[in-house]
């Protein structure tokens, strides 16, 4: 027993005296704390449209007040005629080059046929209008497309609306 408490006097003393650092050579020097963390916004600044350099004509297409376009369709008809396309073509090559952010689609579809049928006409509308601006170079990614259907209104139309553009 009295060797027992001896060991453990002997190891008390042991645990109780400082170790001196003595440097490892071999180990290399620790790294340097990080940065302080950098304080983002709460929210991100608002998106500023670039306004388009000049004007644009597109043959087939209306040139609105608002900044857009309009293209008109035929009563019933889901599909562009010839020189809307060829519209669509040059309107889709000049967003492109000219815009940033988003382009938005609004179509409406006329008509006395029930709320899904001009909602669907509408939807081919706008698909065939985003298929003519992709086709002339801007990237799909960039269109939305809202179907709106049957409106007050009364209309057979897809509205092409750059960022910061408005309906008119």
């Amino acid at each position: 027993m009295r060797a027992r408490r001896a060991l453990l006097a002997a190891m008390a003393g042991l645990l109780a005296r400082p170790v001196a650092a003595q440097p490892n050579p071999s180990l290399p020097d620790p790294a340097q704390a990080p940065p302080p963390p950098v304080r983002l916004p709460s929210s991100p600044p608002p998106a500023t449209p670039l306004p388009l350099a000049r004007p644009v004509a597109i043959g087939g297409l209306l040139s609105m007040n608002g900044g857009g376009w309009r293209l008109a369709f035929e009563p019933g008809t889901e599909s562009p005629t010839a020189a809307q396309r060829l519209g669509l073509l040059r309107l889709g090559g000049h967003l492109a080059r000219e815009t940033t952010g988003r382009i938005t689609l609004w179509a409406e579809a006329a008509g006395n046929e029930d709320v899904s049928t001009t909602r669907r006409l509408s939807l081919r509308r706008g698909l065939a209008v985003r298929a003519g601006l992709v086709a002339g170079g801007l990237p799909e990614t960039r269109v939305d497309i809202r179907a709106l259907g049957r409106v007050e209104a009364g209309r057979d139309l897809v509205d092409i609306l750059p960022m910061g553009a408005t309906r008119g």
